[in-house]
């Protein structure tokens, strides 16, 4: 049985349709019986193969896949290739199943695994959760990103909200801020590119440009690390302020400074290289958060989470105990502690370690709905809540505003006054003779008429 003449393996990225494979391999001899014709399966041109054999192409350097790995196609004993037909048809006429399963990353893989335990439709309608959830996210960080920008106009404007704790709550905003803005810029490109690809045209973005794509991603960790060291800054300073009665001094900012945006420079760039050296063939380092790799940076964000908890609980012990030695009733008690606890959620981060467990895709779908779109409204929307509690529900920034409008309300009232007396002035020095001149020409006019009738 006569092998196919050898083709150039160009991982047939120049392919577009069907017609192109069959024709890039017309020349080929096929001796010997029936051979499964050349197919293109919508990634790869398979070659056309003798009966009882299988073939292997290298895989395509894809999104979370290994392009050092194999995938295969078998060619069964009566010519035809093995598995189900894909939409076989005039316009699409694919036959057969292509096996990409060891291509995928391990990280990769797994997920696959527990995304299909169940069956194929429950694994679509997943999708489709998971397809919302992303709306809804990008919906939850467009209006952080909002109410954050506000609000850093806000703490910037007035000088009577530059005290030590609207000063951390600043650097917390600006290190939020970047995370809204790279991950909004990356959401965006996505669906640009999803809308506009096609089968013979594939656009250039931030996800398919090396470097770019790597160095995207890098800064959006940083800008998440560096938010979570601000938020471990926030629970010390407001732990030492309620707990130590002592702690009256001006905080150390320069301390603060290092451990907030230096910190996460070291923890980012050791993460960055590793990522780096473990991804070399796969494509923006795709699957990265899925690898171990990944808790160098996820590590020190839960001790975080951890800490800032320890925090929180300690603060509630002190207001309790505070709380008790008034004569206020338990109810009232419990009340003002649950509301100190709800308040300091968002602003501590603890509300981010929903989104630190990865997702239960081995569960039924009612669970794994409502564990994305609970966690993906925490996360999302962090930002607005953040903004909204701390700047502005803050009585601070609610009477500097109101000071600001009702100084604009007091100068607008002065110029409309002096406006208005300065056209009053105006108007008397440009028809006051005028007015006079004409009064006293009808009064000179009646004399003359009455004069005339008695004259008659």
């Amino acid at each position: 049985m006569a092998e196919p003449t050898a083709a150039p393996l160009m991982y047939d990225w120049s392919f577009k349709s069907h017609e192109e494979c069959q024709n890039y391999y017309a020349n080929v001899t096929m001796d010997g019986g029936v051979w499964c014709n050349a197919t293109w399966d919508h990634i790869l041109c398979w070659p056309p193969s003798p009966p009882d054999t299988q073939v292997e192409l290298p895989c395509p350097p894809l999104k979370g896949v290994d392009p050092t790995q194999m995938a295969h196609r078998r060619c069964t004993g009566d010519g035809q290739w093995q598995g189900r037909v894909l939409d076989a048809g005039p316009e699409d006429p694919t036959e057969g199943w292509s096996n990409y399963t060891m291509c995928f990353i391990p990280e990769i893989r797994q997920l696959m695994d527990k995304l299909y335990a169940s069956s194929e439709e429950d694994a679509k309608l997943k999708m489709q959760v998971a397809s919302t959830g992303r709306v809804m996210e990008t919906v939850g960080l467009a209006i952080s990103l909002a109410t954050i920008l506000v609000s850093l106009v806000i703490f910037s404007s007035f000088r009577s909200l530059r005290n030590n704790r609207t000063r951390i709550h600043w650097h917390l905003f600006v290190a939020m801020k970047i995370q809204l803005v790279i991950r909004l810029t990356l959401y965006i490109d996505q669906y640009i590119i999803r809308s506009l690809h096609s089968d013979d045209y594939t656009p250039r973005g931030i996800d398919n440009t090396p470097v770019l794509c790597e160095s995207f991603y890098v800064l959006l960790e940083y800008a998440r690390t560096a938010m979570f060291l601000w938020m471990f800054i926030e629970g010390l300073y407001l732990h030492n302020m309620v707990t130590i009665t002592v702690f009256q001094d001006k905080p150390n900012y320069r301390v603060y400074y290092v451990l907030g945006w230096g910190l996460p420079v070291l923890m980012t760039a050791v993460w960055a290289v590793v990522t780096a050296i473990k991804y070399t063939d796969t494509e923006c380092w795709w699957g990265y958060n899925l690898s171990p790799y990944f808790w160098i940076l996820e590590g020190p964000r839960l001790t975080v989470i951890v800490t800032n908890l320890l925090f929180l609980l300690n603060i509630l012990r002190v207001l309790i105990t505070k709380l008790q030695a008034t004569l206020s009733s338990e109810t009232h008690q419990i009340k003002k502690a649950v509301r100190a606890a709800i308040v300091l959620l968002p602003l501590l981060g603890i509300t981010n370690s929903l989104q630190m467990v990865h997702s239960p895709l081995d569960s039924n779908l009612v669970q794994f709905a409502v564990w994305t779109y609970f966690s993906t409204f925490l996360t999302a929307f962090q930002g607005f809540f953040v903004a909204l509690i701390y700047c502005f529900m803050n009585n601070e920034v609610r009477a500097a505003l109101r000071k600001s409008w009702e100084d604009y309300y007091s100068q607008r009232c002065i110029e409309d006054n002096r406006r208005l007396s300065l056209a009053s002035f105006q108007i008397y020095r440009v028809h006051g003779p005028a007015s006079k001149k004409h009064s006293q020409d009808e009064a000179n006019g009646s004399v003359a008429q009455e004069i005339h009738v008695t004259s008659v």
